[in-house]
């Protein structure tokens, strides 16, 4: 995600800038960017929730040490995403204020978007990929060599047709279904994407109303992409982007659900949800030209029982949960009330 996608006055519907800087970092040691502990940067920013994917996925995988991660500050300008949250705002490690200087190095007047998740090759400062489907599928086939012991298999390859395919529409009606109707150039544009993505969500709810998760009995990717949709609805989507049928605490089975995922280590320990709403109130002005960051909704309920466990399923499979974060990469407390003791700074 980088600046605010404004929909021009011509253009009816939302498209998102999909032109990513697609190089992948394989186990091939002998392709131009092999796996190698250390060497990249994972840019990220808790705000977004492409990001927030790869954050998951890179901690239950326990990537930590192999790939370390910077994070950006929730807003920017229309230039950059900038490193508000480090001191003097500079990434310590790449040496940079703006993510954009880090594509600048890849691209020389690089005149894409300038978005989170972004793999940087540190020695050279640029950006490898910020192809941010692919980043996570990599992280779990391509990183393999340094997983932590017990770490799950979340694109199993037995089902990853399944998953793909779950992806997929989860992606168009939800993932970007709801940035569709927020951005929304007509009445016409957003009743379409509204409609799409509650049928969707209707969809959601009978599948998972008879299975714990979205593809087998075990958390998988399709999980952790529909995961950090969820977890931005009530606090943004729901009114921010006009997506107001249900709030997502309304809607119970994704509701019971999402809270699943919540209280697993690696989805709720990830989430910040002051980051998220200053975000998208103070970045996106065209629909929020006050900047002014409502105080709800109530998080509380998301540490409340969910009682998914009567449909079976083993979240992490043969694995086991990771541990706790490292405590440089915890969420404040006051940022997330429903963190379990232990889980936030």
């Amino acid at each position: 995600m980088s600046a605010d996608p404004v929909v021009a006055d011509d253009q009816e519907t939302y498209d998102r800038d999909t032109r990513y800087l697609s190089a992948r970092i394989t186990a091939d040691r002998s392709s131009r960017w092999p796996v190698e502990a250390g060497r990249y940067r994972l840019v990220v920013s808790r705000a977004c929730p492409w990001a927030n994917r790869a954050i998951i996925v890179r901690r239950l995988l326990g990537l930590e040490d192999a790939l370390p991660m910077g994070v950006a500050g929730p807003t920017h300008d229309a230039r950059s995403w900038t490193f508000d949250l480090d001191p003097g705002g500079v990434d310590p490690v790449l040496g940079i204020k703006r993510l954009g200087q880090a594509y600048e190095k890849a691209v020389p007047g690089y005149d894409r978007g300038v978005t989170v998740p972004a793999v940087v090759d540190v020695p050279t400062g640029a950006v490898v990929t910020n192809d941010f489907p692919q980043i996570t599928l990599d992280l779990s086939t391509q990183w393999q060599a340094f997983h932590r012991p017990g770490a799950p298999d979340l694109y199993p390859e037995a089902l990853r047709g399944e998953i793909d395919e779950v992806a997929e529409v989860v992606y168009r009606d939800v993932n970007n279904g709801v940035y569709e109707a927020g951005f929304a150039g007509s009445q016409a544009s957003y009743e379409r994407a509204y409609r799409r993505l509650f049928d969707r969500l209707d969809w959601l709810t009978q599948r998972l109303s008879r299975q714990r998760f979205l593809v087998g009995d075990t958390i998988t990717e399709a999980d952790v992409r529909l995961f950090t949709t969820l977890a931005r609805f009530d606090p943004v989507y729901h009114g921010h982007f006009k997506c107001n049928r249900s709030m997502l605490s309304q809607m119970p089975v994704l509701w019971a659900y999402a809270r699943d995922l919540f209280q697993t280590p690696g989805f709720g320990d990830t989430t910040d949800f002051v980051h998220i709403k200053e975000h998208y109130y103070v970045v996106h002005r065209s629909i929020n030209p006050t900047q002014v960051v409502p105080l709800g909704p109530d998080l509380s309920g998301w540490a409340t029982p969910h009682g998914r466990e009567e449909l079976g399923g083993r979240p992490f499979g043969d694995g086991t949960p990771p541990g706790p974060p490292p405590p440089s990469e915890r969420v404040p407390a006051d940022h997330n009330p429903a963190l379990p003791p232990g889980w936030a700074a």
